[in-house]
C-alpha cells in the first residue's frame, strides 16, 4: 500500500475507500490478507486521481475504462468556483491547507456557498475518507480552538456547525456494505452537548466499512447500552468535547460499562478526554487520539472478530 500511495499520489485511506466503496480496482490478497496491486491497477489509480483532480466525481468515473479516464484526466473540467488557468482549464487541485483556508473564509463571512464548495472540492480531490481526515477533522479542531480563544462569534460557530452537520451526516450514510459488516454505535453521554466529534467518528467509521448507528448527543448510559444491544454493535464510540468538569460523567461512564455486554469495546475520543482519564480507565475505555487512531482501533477490533470467527 505504501508503494502504491507513493506512485499514485493518493493516500492509503483514499485508495481503500475507492476500492471498497466504488470498486475502482480489485487487488489480489496474500495469504496474510495484504493487498497486492498489479501495474495495471496502479496505473488505473493514477488515472482516477488525475481525473478527480480535473474535477470529475469518483462516484461517476470509478468504473470507466482506462481510455476514457485518460481523456477525462486531460480535460481539466471546472469544479466549483475559480478561474480557468492559462490553458483554459479549470482550477488545479488545492492542497489541504488551501481547502482549509477556503472553508474558514466561508465561515468567517457566513458564506454557505464558499464553505460547501470547499468541502465538496475536498471530497473530489482527496476522496471521502481523505477529505474527512485531512480537511474536515482539522477544520472542526480549528473551529474549537477559535471558539475557545474568542476569535469566533456565536453566529459563525452555529453557522459552521449547521453546514458541517449536514455534510457529515451525508458522509455517515451507509454505502454498499458487506452483508456481515460490523456494527458501531456512536453517541455522546449525558451532559455532552457538542456533536461534531461524534459525527466525525460516525462518518469515519462508515467510510471504513462499518454499519453505523448514530444516536446523537447527551444520552444516559442506559439508553446507550440499550442501543448497543438492540443494534448488535461490535463496539461503542463516545465523544467527549465539552464540558470538561462534569461531576456526573464519571458515574455515567461506570454505569455504561456495567450495562454493556462483557468485553464489548468502548472507544472514547475528543478534546475533553484528558479531564476524565481516571474515570475512562476504570470504565475500561480505549482512548483514541484522533481519527487516524480511531480507524486503527476499528481495524484491530475487526481483525480480532475475524480471528474469533475462524477459530469457531
Amino acid at each position: 500500500m505504501k508503494s502504491v500511495a507513493q506512485r499514485t499520489g493518493l493516500s492509503p485511506h483514499v485508495i481503500r475507500v475507492w476500492e471498497r466503496r466504488y470498486g475502482a480496482v480489485e487487488p489480489g490478497r496474500t495469504t496474510t490478507n495484504r493487498r497486492l496491486y498489479s501495474d495495471a491497477e496502479v496505473g488505473r489509480l493514477a488515472l482516477l486521481g488525475a481525473a478527480t483532480r480535473a474535477g470529475h466525481s469518483i462516484g461517476t468515473i470509478a468504473r470507466l475504462p482506462d481510455d476514457q479516464l485518460r481523456a477525462l484526466a486531460g480535460e481539466g473540467t471546472v469544479f466549483g468556483r475559480g478561474e480557468p488557468d492559462r490553458n483554459g482549464r479549470g482550477p488545479t487541485a488545492l492542497p489541504e491547507d488551501g481547502l482549509l483556508a477556503a472553508a474558514l473564509s466561508g465561515i468567517r463571512h457566513l458564506d454557505g456557498r464558499t464553505l460547501e464548495a470547499a468541502l465538496q472540492r475536498a471530497g473530489v480531490e482527496l476522496g471521502a475518507q481523505g477529505s474527512l481526515l485531512r480537511v474536515v477533522a482539522p477544520l472542526v479542531q480549528r473551529l474549537g480552538d477559535l471558539w475557545h480563544a474568542g476569535d469566533l462569534t456565536a453566529a459563525q460557530e452555529h453557522f459552521a456547525t449547521g453546514v458541517l452537520r449536514t455534510h457529515l451526516a451525508h458522509l455517515a450514510r451507509p454505502y454498499a456494505l458487506a452483508e456481515h459488516a460490523p456494527g458501531l454505535l456512536v453517541a455522546t453521554p449525558a451532559g455532552q452537548l457538542h456533536e461534531m466529534g461524534a459525527l466525525l467518528a460516525a462518518a469515519a467509521a462508515a467510510g471504513h466499512g462499518w454499519r453505523v448507528t448514530y444516536l446523537g448527543t447527551s444520552l444516559p448510559a442506559v439508553e446507550i447500552a440499550g442501543g448497543a444491544v438492540r443494534s448488535r454493535a461490535r463496539a461503542v464510540a463516545l465523544s467527549l468535547v465539552y464540558p470538561e468538569d462534569d461531576p456526573e460523567l464519571e458515574g455515567e461512564l461506570e454505569e455504561l460499562r456495567r450495562l454493556l455486554p462483557a468485553g464489548l469495546p468502548l472507544l472514547v475520543g475528543g478534546r475533553a478526554v484528558a479531564a476524565y482519564g481516571e474515570a475512562l480507565a476504570r470504565a475500561g475505555a480505549q482512548v483514541v487520539k484522533d481519527l487516524d487512531d480511531f480507524c486503527r482501533h476499528l481495524d484491530e477490533i475487526r481483525a480480532a472478530r475475524r480471528g474469533t470467527m475462524k477459530a469457531a
